[in-house]
């Protein structure tokens, strides 16, 4: 076979070459294409969207507004959390103050909880409660309510066996909101507090269980002369 036969044969291989690499699927950018590459996989569970833990509606994924601030509180904090109250609420009226998510109060009305009143003031926010209430099929005994947190302590009636506490950090909440605490208190209420710094008391009720995840330290508090068993 002459020169001229084995370079023409050799271009001929080449260009086919060219031809299955351009018709095979293009490699995820910033990654090396592999003979065995496969399609990418999907998003990670989890971004934008918190997750039932327990209850009736346990597992269930609820979509989160994004909004700067808008901490939910993680998983492995409400198991935790959950862990201490008992992992049925049945019957219990439980105030979701700084409602955001709803991760909290959503997950006490899973495990039982007779009425979950949820304060919360942002507009957007407030629209993706009534979204995910709506997703939930409209639980009755779930109430969303728009209102400043301090106005709503100030003039409700109602009284409480848990209060859900988490407040934006770094402006003053916690202490502005602790002398309108016991007038929406049950004698044995419960209350959980989420904050930048550990919180060992507010007003009669002491931190009796606690935690760190990252910089938040979260606490549940009883009050001294007793309660429903941590």
């Amino acid at each position: 076979m002459s020169r001229s036969t084995l370079k023409t044969s050799a271009i001929n291989a080449e260009i086919r070459k060219a031809q299955v690499a351009a018709a095979a699927p293009a490699a995820p950018a910033g990654k090396k294409a592999t003979a065995k590459d496969k399609p990418a996989a999907a998003a990670p569970k989890g971004a934008g969207e918190i997750r039932i833990i327990g209850g009736a509606w346990k597992r269930t994924r609820l979509p989160v507004a994004q909004r700067p601030g808008l901490r939910p509180t993680p998983d492995r904090v409400r198991e935790t959390l959950f862990n201490w109250l008992g992992q049925d609420l049945d019957g219990w009226h439980c105030l979701d103050l700084f409602a955001g998510s709803g991760a909290l109060g959503f997950e006490a009305a899973s495990r039982g909880a007779a009425r979950v009143v949820m304060i919360e003031q942002a507009p957007k926010v407030l629209a993706a409660l009534h979204e995910n209430h709506e997703l939930l099929h409209k639980p009755s005994g779930v109430e969303i309510i728009r209102a400043d947190a301090i106005q709503y302590l100030a003039s409700t009636q109602a009284k409480f066996d848990l209060i859900f506490l988490d407040p934006p950090y770094k402006k003053g909440w916690i202490s502005r909101l602790e002398p309108l605490l016991p007038g929406v208190l049950n004698e044995d209420a419960a209350i959980y507090v989420e904050a930048e710094h550990e919180v060992e008391s507010l007003g009669d009720w002491r931190t009796v269980r606690q935690g760190k995840a990252g910089e938040v330290h979260f606490h549940l508090l009883r009050r001294e002369t007793g309660g429903k068993s941590a």
